[in-house]
């Protein structure tokens, strides 16, 4: 072939690549979404609040330091420095809680969170339009992060409320509040994944995470799909500097409904409850348990007077509710809490290292406070300790006196674990001052019985020690070399 026809071809070759890689990208830019018509579509049913509550100055003492004296003494310090009587003292202010929300319906329901209006004195909704409304708190709840506010207003635009049962990784979403005070500030991005638990166990709220920027301001304010739908209520950032980081989270619509609507029919959440305290399966307490893989709830206590006394076991994994999988612990408490009390489902749970499923009541579950009181456990005294302490494991085991067993809600049995000395029990995260109560799924009722169980089980198995610490239980994973 000629020079200069190669030339040609080379050139010519040149020219395609690059028509074909602009090509590309106008394709890709293409694909994007164009949120600008779901901004304008939206932004009137978005709304910023302003809550406000009154402050003392006195409050700035600590409540464990204050006392009559300490109350006098500001007020002398008041009077001496700064020439002011303690009656007419102007270090009574006001704070500000700034938020967003959305227009759930045209008679003037807001929704927001729970934290953008906690202990507000007064609550101050405005409008896309500007126009302000005092709002009246209608309903809280803290384990949801949900509000419902009531203005006297009419004909307001009201935003469509969508699903979030079936939201897939990789979705564009839109956000719409109001950031560090900037109203009607748009962000997108994509779902980063779903069923996020971000605290305890007992969080209600399986979470959407997103990587849309979120900042102070944002909380209370509407996730929108691309046909404009509210699927989410943007509620919580991660962050170590106070700002965006790239991961935000929202609670789910279809979980916030259920809290709506009760909120504004009676003010109040009622949730279904198992009774029971639940914590994690990994790999070596799956293995223990005869389980495949590490699935499902462990039943760590049985609380009294539940729904579960009778019904569920120390030991047992709870893996499915009315055939829906229980993927991992932190999906237990929003899979029940949707359920209505007095409902009866069927629970999938292994027991004994076999499935099997048990009719289950669901029951209500009671205040904090109620729970709270159920839960105190009387300081663990010292045992009488025997003569010789033995040696299982790797700790010094000792016999536990009626009054230890008593205080930790045990009827029988128990052994203390004096001192922990070497491998396994240091290795399964056994510490001094343990109770040993079962191993095995078998009830350890003494030293000796413990000893006995030692000797039985055969060696290169992982077994399950349930263990009580500091007024509650749980398995630990202990490996048999």
């Amino acid at each position: 072939m000629p020079a200069s026809l190669r030339s040609f071809f080379s050139v010519g070759c040149l020219w395609l690549m690059v028509f074909l890689s602009c090509s590309a990208v106008v394709q890709a830019r293409s694909n994007l979404p164009d949120f600008a018509a779901l901004v304008e579509d939206t932004s009137p049913g978005v709304v910023n609040i302003r809550a406000t509550q009154q402050v003392s100055a006195k409050e700035i003492i600590p409540e464990k330091y204050r006392s009559p004296g300490t109350e006098e003494l500001f007020d002398d310090l008041m009077k001496r420095f700064f020439d002011i009587q303690p009656d007419n003292t102007p270090f009574d202010y006001d704070t500000d809680a700034r938020g967003s929300g959305f227009i759930l319906s045209a008679d003037g329901y807001i929704v927001t969170n729970h934290h953008v209006v906690a202990e507000a004195d007064d609550i101050i909704v405005k409008l896309n339009d500007r126009r302000e409304f005092k709002a009246e708190l209608i309903g809280s709840d803290v384990r949801s992060d949900i509000a419902v506010l009531k203005i006297e207003a009419q004909g307001l635009t009201a935003l469509s409320i969508g699903g979030s049962a079936n939201l897939r990784v990789g979705e564009w979403v839109l956000a719409i509040g109001s950031p560090f005070g900037f109203e009607s500030s748009a962000t997108s991005g994509i779902i980063s994944a779903t069923g996020r638990s971000l605290s305890r166990q007992d969080s209600y709220v399986p979470f959407i995470q997103t990587d849309v920027a979120i900042n102070p301001g944002n909380s209370g304010g509407p996730l929108f799909n691309l046909e404009g739908e509210v699927i989410g209520i943007n509620s919580q950032i991660y962050s170590r500097s106070g700002g965006f980081m790239g991961l935000s989270f929202a609670i789910p619509i279809d979980v916030a409904m259920t809290v709506i609507n009760q909120l504004k029919e009676t003010g109040t959440v009622s949730r279904g409850w198992i009774g029971v305290s639940i914590q994690g399966v990994d790999q070596s307490l799956a293995d223990s348990f005869g389980m495949a893989r590490p699935i499902g709830a462990l039943v760590a206590e049985v609380l009294p007077n539940g729904p579960a006394v009778g019904k569920l076991r120390q030991g047992d994994v709870i893996i499915s509710v009315d055939g829906q999988p229980v993927d991992s612990v932190n999906a237990l408490p929003a899979m029940v809490g949707v359920i209505p009390p007095g409902k009866r489902v069927e629970l999938g749970i292994m027991r004994n290292r076999k499935q099997q499923a048990i009719d289950f009541k669901i029951g209500e579950r009671p205040t904090d406070a109620t729970l709270a009181r159920q839960s105190l456990v009387p300081e663990l005294k010292e045992p009488v300790q025997p003569k010789a302490n033995p040696k299982v494991w790797g700790m010094e085991i000792a016999a536990l006196d009626d009054v230890s067993r008593e205080s930790l809600g045990l009827t029988e049995g128990g052994v203390l674990v004096e001192k922990v000395t070497g491998d396994p029990a240091r290795q399964a995260g056994v510490v001094n001052g343990d109770v040993i109560s079962m191993v095995d799924g078998q009830k350890v009722n003494s030293p000796k019985q413990l000893q006995r169980l030692v000797n039985d089980l055969p060696k290169g198995k992982t077994i399950a020690l349930l263990v009580h610490r500091g007024g509650s239980a749980r398995f630990l994973a202990l490996s048999l070399e």
